[in-house]
């Protein structure tokens, strides 16, 4: 018999006194992963998947034809519904194996429930493949009027995979075979990262706790912990270089058979953006490198009594500037408050993650690395991860992620097929969140010393956010462009990395032996190729947001939250009307991108 091992566990790296950390309640799921609840669910996902297909398999142009779409609207909710039970039984497969991604009795529970959740929706496949062979005309006539309306959003976002859209048969091979293909090779990235130790002085630590000391006070940890970092990778680096090259030669395959004609199109299609949109974005942000990140490093770097920072020392605090460190019921009041003062509703929601245990804080060895919110599914509610340390990045974190938690909450009456959110708009309440959070903090702040300290810090989140993403995006053009004249050496692959550093972070940073190597921890390299350039789009937006927040009536929070609880049902350009933005404006980057450079005026100011 299988024995699930608690969450709870001690920190691998002394840290100063944080309070109680909470972890989070999964029983709101499910009891346990041999609970009865589980097992009930997955036999009646599997019998109803079946039912579904036997009743419905190639009957959708008879349903949509008998009575103007009443019955294929019956349909729809079915599946609604069967997508809602699958994702919750996968969603807390998920949370458990986050919880400790180096258990194997864990690891055992997420593969067999991955495989049996492929193998029981691959019933359900034929219904978006069948939706888009639909008569144009009756479709067309059905959604404009008639209950099938209300999943108009939904059927539009299906219709445009139709141009990728490949033989049935070879659907459902893809798709099971993703358990054995890429997701077999997401799971290895995970396992062999928690499992690695990182050896600083006389510690061995996992990769979290190592790469929270490159923001120590003490420059010698720092670089200690880089080198830690660089020396356990480069020990790795075929393992990684394996994994990348699989990953990206699968989805060339992927793409080439659909019909994809750029490596970041199938992405663009998910995120229901434009080429021309992101193209613009990327444009506009390394056009900005030398008055942002460029000017920034080298006011940096002059703090510390340099020409040039090490690489270590980039996210360094400032010197001579005590970093406070907070405890987790002060990141909580600050957040809850920063909400609050915004919108009351944000911070009642915010809240219920605290009190119902819907967050999920410690660090621990084995638990997932970095943050994420989980939104689960909309019969339940959504979890926030986090590695709470207590430093003001923590902090905003952690407001990050309750942003997130708060959008997903709000779109979740959308239903399970459009409460999910495209991941350049699911950024836009993570991001908003912050810069709530972090104005709040400003406001409070009144010693110079302190006011810099937090401003500057903002200013590194902001360039890691906007441009430092965008230098990832690059990489990953270069390297999936070079995947496909053949695989790449770990060599190969760090090369291409460091070709996009110096063009984005500038002169100011001295890149040291081993940096080279820091490519290979970067999950969404490996679980969502072309993710990244979604944290600029969602940065420079916000920053748009805030500066219409600024000069706004007094709804402008009514139609924040509108935005937030429309979920996935509203195109972007939609979604910014109402606020008098446009993305296909060349003007609109240039907004986000001058707040970060106001805030680096501001502080050459303070520095004279």
């Amino acid at each position: 018999m299988q024995t699930f091992s608690p969450i709870a566990g001690k920190s691998d790296h002394p840290q100063p006194s944080l309070g109680i950390l909470p972890e989070w309640n999964l029983t709101d799921l499910y009891p346990a992963p041999d609970s009865k609840e589980f097992q009930s669910d997955m036999a009646s996902a599997a019998a109803r998947c079946a039912a579904f297909a036997a009743r419905h398999k190639g009957q959708l142009a008879a349903l949509l034809a008998a009575d103007g779409g009443e019955s294929l609207t019956a349909a729809l909710a079915e599946y609604e519904a069967l997508d809602d039970l699958l994702g919750r039984l996968m969603s807390y497969a998920g949370l458990m194996y986050a919880g400790d991604t180096t258990d194997p009795v864990r690891a055992k529970f997420f593969g067999d429930t991955q495989e049996r959740i492929t193998e029981v929706s691959t019933e359900l496949l034929f219904l978006t493949l069948e939706i888009n062979r639909l008569p144009d005309a009756e479709l067309t006539a059905a959604l404009q009027s008639g209950p099938l309306g209300h999943y108009r959003p939904w059927i539009e976002d299906v219709r445009r995979e139709k141009p990728y859209q490949l033989d049935d048969r070879l659907e459902e091979l893809f798709h099971e075979k993703s358990v054995t293909g890429r997701g077999a090779w997401n799971r290895l990235f995970d396992e062999t990262i928690a499992t690695l130790r990182f050896k600083v002085g006389d510690q061995e630590l996992t990769l979290e706790p190592t790469l929270n000391m490159m923001q120590d006070a003490r420059e010698e940890v720092r670089h200690q912990a880089s080198d830690a970092v660089a020396a356990t990778l480069k020990a790795n680096l075929r393992t990684f270089a394996l994994i990348t090259n699989t990953l990206a030669k699968d989805k060339e395959i992927a793409d080439r058979w659909r019909g994809f004609q750029d490596v970041a199109d199938q992405r663009h299609l998910s995120n229901r953006v434009e080429r021309d949109v992101v193209d613009a974005l990327v444009s506009a942000v390394q056009a900005s490198y030398p008055r942002l990140s460029h000017r920034y490093y080298k006011l940096k770097a002059k703090w510390f009594g340099q020409t040039q920072l090490a690489h270590w020392d980039r996210n360094a605090p400032l010197p001579n500037v005590p970093t406070k460190t907070y405890v987790w019921s002060e990141a909580r009041d600050l957040v809850l408050d920063a909400y609050r003062g915004f919108a009351p509703k944000m911070a009642d929601i915010a809240q219920r993650f605290f009190d119902e245990r819907w967050i999920d804080a410690g660090v621990r060895p084995g638990k997932a690395p970095g943050a994420f919110a989980h939104p689960t599914v909309p019969s339940s509610h959504p979890y926030v991860l986090v590695n709470y340390q207590g430093k003001p990045r923590d902090v905003m974190t952690l407001a990050h992620e309750l942003g997130h938690g708060v959008h997903q909450v709000l779109a979740a009456p959308r239903g399970a097929l459009m409460a999910p959110t495209p991941l350049t708009l699911a950024e836009t309440a993570s991001v908003f969140g912050e810069m709530l959070t972090f104005q709040r903090l400003l406001a409070k702040t009144t010693d110079p010393q302190q006011r810099r300290a937090m401003l500057a810090a903002k200013v590194e989140d902001m360039l890691n956010t906007v441009v430092r993403q965008i230098a990832f995006y690059s990489f990953e053009r270069k390297l999936h462009i070079e995947r496909k004249k053949g695989e790449l050496t770990a060599e190969q692959i760090s090369d291409l990395w460091m070709s996009v550093q110096a063009e984005s972070l500038g002169p100011a940073i001295k890149f040291g032996p081993g940096y080279e190597t820091f490519w290979a921890y970067i999950p969404h390299f490996i679980h969502s190729p072309f993710y990244v350039y979604a944290y600029a789009f969602g940065d420079c937006l916000v920053n748009s947001l805030y500066g219409v927040f600024e000069k706004a009536s007094d709804d402008f929070a009514e139609r924040y939250l509108d935005m937030l609880a429309a979920g996935g049902t509203k195109h972007h350009s939609e979604l910014l009307a109402p606020f008098g933005l446009d993305a296909r404006d060349p003007g609109f980057w240039q907004v986000g991108l001058g707040m970060i450079e106001r805030m680096i005026i501001e502080l050459e100011g303070l520095d004279a």
